[in-house]
């Protein structure tokens, strides 16, 4: 309605003035002679002006509802990126024999990226980091969803296996398979130091081991795109000081948008520099490195999430 009003204005406004101008060009040589002609002028002239008013005027009212709509959907955006960012860890366990660091930056002022970190009774760990597909206010109200779903099946005391098969159904339902969630869940026995893990899809997260760097790829489909996925449930042993580098696609995918991106080599690059290093930094590394080479202008969602076992830390090579 208000594109129409604005148009309809706008075309009066450029009849009266083609008018005026037709009528002065005319009637140049009149003005002196003829009376007529003056009031003509006057009254295209005079209206013209008011039309151009009163389109002013309506401009101005439009531009008022807009900037009111505008702080509107600024507010609610502020309220759901303040809701999300609640619903990631406030503080991570510090007795469960792994260290974590861990950050989400969205690029559109909410994430579809998801991270958590879970201590259960018997003091077990679980961790994970996970991509919903697509971006925006849709990825973030189905990445709350499944926060929630993944925290109620691991808190039931359910295997990896149980949690990413009924987490892949369940999406599926909600979703009728157009939308899908890649996934990296792990399950840490501080007595046993071992680590059961399934990748769905992901990033295969970095292991920095004294050893040399190893990936946890993936053997799984992404969760969602199927009613019914073969999960395969991985282990591996953590030692002292070991690092994983757990991170979303926003992170080796920077510098999409010219053809030119960050890569995976380049991220394992700067994991191993900064070897031995506290978690936080090399969190600090890995951003600082990613904003040298796209800029500050995040293209997708950026998440990382670090984990190491803890004992003596691995020394730098």
């Amino acid at each position: 309605m208000g594109n129409g009003r604005t148009m309809r204005d706008r075309l009066y406004l450029a009849g009266f003035l083609v008018a005026s101008g037709v009528l002065l060009y005319v009637g140049r040589g009149l003005l002196q002679e003829s009376a007529l002609v003056t009031w003509a002028l006057t009254f295209g002239g005079t209206t013209a002006a008011g039309v151009l008013g009163m389109t002013l005027y309506r401009v101005q009212l439009e531009l008022r509802a807009s900037r009111h709509e505008l702080a509107r959907k600024q507010a609610e955006l502020n309220f759901a990126r303040e809701v999300q960012q609640a619903l990631f860890p406030q503080q991570f366990p510090s007795d469960g024999g792994l260290d974590f660091s861990a950050v989400c930056l969205p690029a559109s002022g909410i994430s579809g990226d998801y991270y958590d970190v879970l201590k259960f009774p018997d003091g077990r760990l679980a961790f994970a980091i996970a991509d919903i597909s697509g971006k925006g206010i849709s990825a973030a109200i189905l990445m709350s969803n499944f926060h929630a779903v993944l925290r109620t099946l691991a808190a039931a005391g359910n295997s990896p296996c149980a949690v990413c098969a009924q987490l892949n159904r369940h999406l599926h339902e909600v979703t009728g398979g157009f939308r899908f969630a890649t996934l990296f869940y792990a399950e840490w026995n501080p007595a046993e130091q071992k680590l059961r893990y399934i990748n769905a899809g992901h990033n295969a997260p970095i292991l920095l081991a004294a050893e040399g760097i190893e990936r946890l790829r993936a053997d799984c489909p992404p969760l969602g795109i199927f009613q019914e996925s073969q999960i395969q449930e991985q282990h591996i042993t953590l030692r002292p000081g070991d690092t994983l580098v757990l991170f979303s696609d926003g992170v080796t995918e920077a510098g999409e948008a010219r053809d030119n991106e960050f890569g995976d080599a380049r991220l394992e690059a700067v994991v191993a520099e900064a070897r031995g290093k506290p978690l936080e930094q090399i969190q600090e590394r890995i951003l600082a490195a990613l904003r040298a080479w796209a800029g500050d202008e995040l293209e997708d969602d950026v998440t990382l999430l670090l984990v190491r076992a803890g004992g003596p830390r691995l020394e730098a090579t």
